[in-house]
């Protein structure tokens, strides 16, 4: 009897030990905070951006190497299992595994520390996305806009990213929160969005 006990609680305790309220996603690191707590945010399989907090009790691996979570990259594809934390609409990450790290970088080319030269006129790949929004937050990487159809979307900036304020080219620090632009991007060879030209002021159709 004495056995038949212990096997009908065994289940029970299993159980008790997984989080009623977990949740594993898997998507693409966009963007996380440098530092033992703060938060990441990923891109899901259908384009949806969660952010998630962490702290030093967050379990993170990659390559079967235990991590900081302030050392994930962006573009790196990621599993994350988290629960709900009381009165805010972020998650807590328990664990993040790296399921698909950055491949490593590619060689610089001279090319690329040609001097810009503004009299040139410059190449502008075509982008096949456009994207309408606020911006929310931004910094020399990337620009977070808030959009009604789809959220919050995190963009990165490109070394010749262009920047036109009433049809005008203007210097990168130009472009302020809580202003309104439109954005024409495309995804690069990691499949992450970036942006070609942001734009705002009167002219809000691209050049």
């Amino acid at each position: 009897m004495r056995m038949i006990g212990v096997l009908l609680l065994l289940p029970w305790v299993g159980a008790s030990q997984t989080p009623s309220n977990g949740a594993l996603v898997r998507g693409t690191v966009l963007e996380c905070d440098a530092r033992p707590t703060g938060e990441v945010s990923i891109r899901a399989a259908d384009n949806e951006v969660l952010r998630y907090r962490f702290d030093s009790k967050t379990y993170v691996e990659r390559d079967q190497k235990l991590i900081e979570a302030s050392r994930l990259a962006p573009g790196e594809k990621v599993e994350v299992l988290s629960e709900r934390l009381p009165a805010t609409a972020l998650r807590y990450a328990m664990t993040i595994h790296v399921i698909q790290p950055l491949p490593p970088p590619r060689p610089q080319t001279m090319g690329r520390y040609r001097a810009y030269n503004p009299a040139a006129e410059p190449v502008i790949p075509a982008g096949n996305i456009t994207y309408s929004g606020v911006v929310s937050r931004l910094d020399a990487q990337r620009v977070l806009i808030h959009t009604r159809a789809a959220g919050d979307l995190s963009i990165a900036l490109r070394k010749d990213t262009r920047f036109l304020e009433d049809g005008q080219l203007v210097e990168a620090d130009r472009l302020k929160p809580t202003m309104r632009v439109f954005v024409r991007a495309g995804k690069d060879i990691y499949q992450q969005v970036e942006a070609y030209q942001v734009i705002w002021g009167s002219i809000l159709t691209p050049q």
